[in-house]
């Protein structure tokens, strides 16, 4: 069975359990819901159902929601968090990444080259939640929910590359300014671009490589144009779920209790998909064998042992400078009091 899968069929029989206790005296409310990107399988076996049919069986048909993917509505991403925050939906999912530009502290728990592993990712998650929390509230008019994550950041090349040293003078597609130190300290040139463009500029030459997630670039068909995969940058890709703070105020204290709980759950089932689809990404984009459809057959780029010191070399010396220059001291505080003990590191 495919691992998603049988995530799918836990999440169809939580729908089908009794309502939650005291969903019976929530009251009746409208829900306005932005999701991600809707080609991800995050979107479409665990976002969708869980708007569309979950909360609404286990509110005992109390709430009531309008669903739809941010890329289904004309968006590029980075306006999400904006329009959210003016009250034009109640509730968004977005990645992180795409938000660095107008508020640099959402890459300080996606900072390209910081994640060694998916349990790291979490940890660095879980440890920065409360300072994004924080920052949302009082500068953004936001209500951070949850933290999710996306599968291993991995590159896509249209030409043969054996290791990050191979960067030097191409032209790359990435997400967040931070992936953008990253290549820079490699001699490549970041280019920011919307991610429905990414196939396109591949095929035609404009970028030479693009980044994102292992699964992502195989269901956007990425491997049509690129020749070699996955090179990893790190462990990574960060999505937040978030309300708009004043309509979030306003929802009788059951909702929110209703909403923070479900959402927490919903939250754990993205991170343990994501994990597993790392593998699955990468037998897609490669030899095989793929549930999902025929083999991209791109050559399989392993990391080596002078790749990872690379990636942590560019972590210090480019990365997170970079951040701390675009950020200031808001985010070196809440490195060093709230990440540091967990990645093993200090700004100094």
């Amino acid at each position: 069975m495919r691992p998603w899968k049988g995530l799918a069929i836990a999440a169809a029989a939580q729908i089908g359990l009794a309502a939650s206790a005291g969903a019976s005296d929530l009251p009746e409310t409208m829900v306005n819901v932005v999701g991600n990107l809707g080609i991800t399988t995050q979107s479409r076996v665990l976002e969708a159902p869980f708007w569309t049919e979950e909360i609404v069986e286990k509110s005992g048909g109390a709430l009531t929601v309008n669903f739809r993917p941010w890329n289904e509505m004309g968006m590029k991403g980075p306006e999400v968090f904006e329009l959210l925050g003016d009250g034009v939906m109640n509730i968004a999912t977005a990645q992180l990444g795409h938000h660095t530009g107008s508020d640099p502290i959402n890459d300080g728990n996606d900072l390209a080259g910081l994640s060694s592993d998916f349990g790291m990712f979490r940890d660095v998650s879980d440890a920065f939640f409360p300072v994004l929390s924080a920052y949302y509230r009082e500068n953004l008019g936001l209500h951070l929910l949850s933290l999710q994550s996306f599968q291993d950041q991995v590159l896509y090349c249209r030409d043969p590359i054996s290791g990050l040293e191979d960067l030097e003078g191409r032209r790359i597609r990435g997400s967040g300014a931070s992936q953008s130190d990253f290549l820079a300290h490699f001699g490549a040139t970041g280019v920011d671009m919307a991610f429905g463009d990414v196939q396109p500029a591949l095929e035609q030459g404009v970028i030479d490589c693009a980044i994102t997630g292992t699964l992502g670039g195989y269901s956007a068909r990425w491997y049509e144009s690129a020749t070699h995969p996955p090179l990893g940058i790190g462990h990574g890709g960060a999505g937040a779920t978030v309300a708009n703070a004043e309509w979030w105020d306003s929802l009788d204290p059951a909702v929110q209790e209703f909403l923070t709980t479900e959402i927490k759950a919903w939250s754990d089932r993205a991170w343990e998909l994501n994990a597993s689809e790392d593998t699955i990404g990468v037998q897609c984009n490669t030899t095989g064998p793929c549930d999902l459809g025929e083999p991209g057959g791109m050559v399989l780029v392993e990391p080596s042992e002078a790749d990872n010191a690379l990636r942590s070399e560019a972590l210090l010396e480019a990365v997170l400078p970079g951040w701390i220059n675009r950020c200031g001291d808001i985010c070196k505080e809440a490195f060093n009091s709230n990440i540091a003990s967990v990645a093993g590191i200090r700004i100094e």
